[in-house]
């Protein structure tokens, strides 16, 4: 005979229908906006035309070898893994000092968080403008040179100076927003360990070493992985700055894809372009979870 059910899996049964029902929406709109998205672009990635009365028609592995073949995508791959790791690195190390110091008991902390997060919630737009007019050949960045008594220096139209400049301002556009996660994950640190420390005469440093930065290994992860993110998809700098030159000198992979889409009207080989980019940031978010993760988090 068949075992009727207990009152506790039908209490089960039923908290598991009431989840799946208020999950149902975020589940639809993560299918319409996300995956199905993604599915048609590796779809894409594998046709060649465009939308017109033509349509698409499949090639294959076609588009990936061209893109492997292609002396402009490897420049442009180049110049992405040169602007992320010089981007991502002072975006974390310099924000987590500064979150170190503003923990501290500061008469003016809650001005200064302020205006380090102030940059975070402007348009990156307008702040390009403003960037492209400090550092033009006239701008005040040279007139400050110049009366310093150095010559000025060709910013933009420079390909060893105009990645820089781009980088820079991804620096600064980044610093606020890792600042203020930095800060909420130091002021979850018990602050009996640091106590404890003092009395056994670790100095500063020590403490740093030994108490903040393991307190502090989940946000840390998460900081990576989001400055990460927001690095490799870094496509305003380019356009209203550069718009990827001088000499394909500052032409990353975001805008790469946006060029040979609506600029070459090649929306598979831009697709699949688009396709190891998602590879990529999906390779780079499984390197840090192993390498900075661990059991608990």
């Amino acid at each position: 005979m068949k075992p009727l059910p207990t009152s506790n899996q039908n209490l089960l049964d039923q908290e598991a229908i009431a989840a799946w029902i208020f999950l149902a929406p975020a589940a639809v709109l993560m299918a319409i906006f996300v995956i199905w998205p993604i599915v048609y672009l590796f779809y894409l990635s594998f046709t060649q035309g465009n939308f017109t009365i033509t349509g698409v028609h499949w090639v294959g592995l076609k588009n990936y070898w061209r893109l492997l073949v292609s002396p402009d995508f490897w420049q442009v791959m180049g110049n992405t893994i040169y602007f992320t790791l010089a981007t991502v690195i002072p975006s974390l190390v310099i924000p987590l000092l500064l979150a170190v110091l503003l923990n501290q008991a500061l008469a003016l902390r809650g001005i200064l968080r302020t205006a380090y997060f102030i940059p975070s919630i402007t348009s990156l737009v307008a702040v390009g403008l403003g960037w492209r007019w400090l550092f033009q050949t006239d701008g005040p960045i040279n007139a400050f040179l110049l009366s310093l008594g150095f010559d000025p220096i060709p910013w933009l139209s420079s390909t060893v100076w105009a990645m820089p400049v781009l980088i820079l301002l991804s620096i600064w556009k980044q610093l606020g927003f890792n600042m203020v996660v930095f800060l909420a994950g130091l002021q979850a640190i018990p602050l009996n360990r640091y106590e404890a420390a003092e009395m056994d005469g670790a100095g500063f440093w020590q403490q740093f070493w030994y108490i903040t930065l393991p307190g502090l290994r989940p946000t840390l992860i998460f900081a990576t992985i989001t400055t990460a993110i927001f690095t490799l998809r870094s496509f305003e700098q380019v356009y209203m700055i550069t718009g990827g030159g001088p000499l394909n000198s500052t032409n990353l992979l975001v805008y790469y894809i946006y060029d040979q889409a609506f600029a070459q009207f090649d929306f598979g080989y831009a697709a699949a372009a688009a396709t190891i980019l998602l590879a990529v940031a999906l390779i780079l978010v499984y390197i840090q979870l192993q390498v900075f993760g661990d059991e608990n988090y």
